[in-house]
C-alpha cells in the first residue's frame, strides 16, 4: 500500500480543483444562457480563488516541513 504524503495530496486536490475551474469555465464559453454564463464565470472565480489558497498552504506546507517537498 502507497502512503501519499501530505503535499502529494495537497498537490492533487489542487490538480483536480483546476480541472474543475477549467470545466466551468468551459461551459461558460458554452452557453448561450446568460444567466447560466454568469453562474458559471462565478462558480470558476469561487475555485480559482481556493485554488489560490490551497497553493498558499502547499507552499507554507513545503517551507515548514522539508520531509513535503517534491524529490
Amino acid at each position: 500500500m502507497i502512503t501519499l504524503t501530505v503535499g502529494v495530496k495537497m498537490q492533487q486536490t489542487i490538480a483536480s480543483a483546476e480541472g474543475v475551474a477549467a470545466n466551468l469555465k468551459q461551459f461558460a464559453l458554452e452557453t448561450q444562457d446568460q444567466q447560466a454564463k454568469q453562474m458559471f464565470n462565478q462558480l470558476a472565480q469561487t475555485v480559482d480563488s481556493c485554488v489560490t489558497t490551497l497553493q498558499s498552504r502547499l507552499n507554507y506546507i513545503q517551507q515548514q516541513e522539508p520531509q513535503y517537498r517534491q524529490q
